[in-house]
């Protein structure tokens, strides 16, 4: 496929905030595309060169994509960045400069998807002396055989600032429209795409045959998405729900996927990044299991083995670092608390009820070790359930997981199969996690630190876009402005996300990367912001206040509308029935 014919797509959605358009014309890109690029032409458009958990970075910022510009267009690097300053969009820039470049290649040809790919697969692997200059070099070259149109997306991909505003659900419902014609096979795709956590893989099966979808399994390697939890703010609730239950213990630490064939071991976050370097105890006790092929799911926390105390989660995410590892590893040991396994030797244990899978679990997993099971109890009535969540409270946990003994594992989904309950805030039953989308400039006070406060916003799945929620003002500390500022400066930009509703315009937008938990008094209604909105009026939080930064979620994985909705429903009754647990 030419490279044009992609850049011209691009150039389609980006006038467009319509998700179905952005649906019909992917599907059209679809049937230009063959089967042995379609896994390139959905990562291209989903800004990477491949999924997450690869962790392959084009290594690549605004300064050599200014120098690749001036290479190739003839134009001082002094005049692009006078052009930059004016028109705040690098891709805009090279639109412009590469239309007139001074100079042309002697030996320019049309560019393919193939081509493009494949030379910023070369541009991340290089590294080392000279490095730089091979990156400033290879873009440059692209950009020499580019249009003005294909010039704009091609330096805007290295940058991760494609302004496309389409999503993965955009894509599982294009492939859908591509294969049927309608949505009809969104179900299926979703089931292999939480499976693998890979766009292309999906692409490629579905391309090579719609049959192996009903047949897709777990890839040892490629991380399962995780099961999500429902929310019930009593355990009378609970058990009316589940009945007779299994309740596990709700660590506050970093969750965690762990793959295991032979002497290799693999972890993953929950945002599919491959961390197995940063935690060399855990390896060490994966390679001890009694299994040769093995994916499991924990939470990791620092733990206090003397005093039997667990440490908070912000000493926690100190482990996750890429340098001093060695060091930290000793200053600040990680226990990991097994509590679902997904598959062993050969067996997809995603497909057996869950009173199956934690007697697979039991048979390799002890309570001594750096790996051990997470804390489990059988409830059958809501005394026992109330118990043991007042017991994981006071010992600094955050309260309780409740479990269908007889449901699936349920990748990347939120049911009834699994249902937390934490402790309350105000009048809410939980914390809220949502993403910065913007940010406000400092006053009185705060004027020193440039930074006023945020604002933040839910994730609404149905549409695939994000909804404001609040503007927070309070939960910072001093260096947290400070860091919050320095953080937010670099992801800054002049126009509203693509992805965003809002009614509110902050100081500054901000690229949706970020994630924070939020406490607040109560959910109300307002006519401010736009979660869930209807009748004029969406809901918003009354007086929020920052509790972390979640520095081990996705703009994804915020807090839902759908949750919001069902929050705002059942406020109140948390608080009146933790008061008397």
């Amino acid at each position: 496929m030419l490279f044009s014919i992609l850049a011209r797509t691009f150039s389609s959605i980006e006038k467009t905030a319509s998700r179905l358009e952005m649906t019909d014309m992917l599907a059209s890109l679809f049937h230009s595309t063959q089967k042995d690029e379609i896994d390139k032409v959905i990562y291209l458009t989903q800004g990477s060169i491949a999924p997450p958990h690869e962790g392959i970075d084009l290594g690549i910022g605004e300064r050599f994509v200014l120098e690749a510009i001036s290479l190739s267009s003839g134009y001082q690097k002094k005049d692009v960045e006078k052009e930059y300053k004016k028109k705040g969009d690098l891709g805009i820039v090279a639109h412009d400069l590469i239309g007139k470049r001074k100079q042309l290649s002697l030996a320019s040809e049309p560019l393919t998807v193939e081509k493009v790919f494949s030379s910023f697969r070369k541009l991340a692997s290089l590294s080392g002396k000279g490095s730089q200059e091979g990156k400033i070099k290879t873009l440059a070259e692209l950009l020499n055989n580019a249009t003005p149109l294909e010039a704009t997306y091609i330096v805007r991909f290295p940058l991760s600032k494609m302004r496309l505003g389409v999503g993965d659900p955009t894509i599982l419902d294009a492939l859908s429209v591509y294969a049927v014609g309608d949505k009809g096979m969104r179900e299926e795709l979703e089931r292999a795409y939480n499976l693998c956590s890979d766009l292309g893989e999906v692409g490629k099966t579905l391309f090579s045959s719609p049959e192996k979808l009903k047949k897709f399994t777990v890839i040892l390697f490629k991380p399962i998405r995780p099961a999500l939890a429902e929310r019930l703010p009593t355990p009378e609730e609970i058990i009316e729900k589940l009945g007779k239950c299994a309740v596990e213990a709700k660590y506050d630490g970093l969750r965690m996927q762990v793959h295991r064939k032979g002497d290799k071991v693999e972890i993953f976050s929950r945002k599919q990044e491959r961390i197995t370097r940063m935690f060399p105890e855990l390896v060490k006790a994966a390679l001890e299991l009694k299994a040769d092929e093995l994916i499991f799911e924990g939470e990791a926390l620092a733990y206090d083995e003397k005093g039997k105390k667990y440490h908070p989660f912000q000493e926690t995410m100190q482990r996750k670092r890429k340098y001093g590892i060695a060091a930290m590893a000793e200053e600040l040991p990680l226990l990991l608390f097994a509590f679902d396994i997904l598959y062993r030797d050969g067996k997809d244990c995603t497909l057996l009820p869950y009173h199956e899978r934690r007697r697979e679990l039991e048979k390799i997993i002890g309570d001594k070790g750096g790996i051990r099971l997470a804390h489990q109890i059988t409830a059958e009535d809501s005394l026992t359930l109330s118990n043991f969540f007042n017991d994981c409270i006071s010992k600094g946990l955050e309260g309780i997981i409740a479990k269908d003994l007889n449901a699936q594992y349920i990748a990347g989904a939120r049911k009834f199969a699994w249902i937390k309950l934490k402790k309350s805030y105000g009048a809410l039953a939980d914390t809220i996690d949502c993403v910065i989308v913007g940010y406000y400039l400092g006053k009185g006070q705060r004027t020193e630190f440039m930074f006023g406060g945020l604002l933040a916003a839910v994730y609404n799945e149905d549409k695939g876009l994000f909804e404001t929620i609040a503007k927070i003002g309070s939960g910072f500390s001093e260096d947290e402005m400070v860091e919050l500022q320095q953080m937010l400066e670099k992801i800054k930009r002049k126009e509203k996300p693509k992805e965003l509703i809002s009614n509110i315009k902050p100081d500054f937008w901000t690229e949706l990367r970020y994630v924070v938990s939020i406490s607040a008094d109560e959910i109300t209604l307002s006519p401010l912001h736009t979660c869930g909105a209807a009748g004029g009026k969406g809901y918003a939080l009354r007086f929020p206040r920052m509790v972390k930064l979640r520095s081990d979620k996705m703009p994804e994985d915020a807090t839902t509308t759908e949750e919001i909705s069902n929050m705002f429903r059942m406020q109140g009754r948390a608080g009146k029935a933790q008061k008397s647990l």
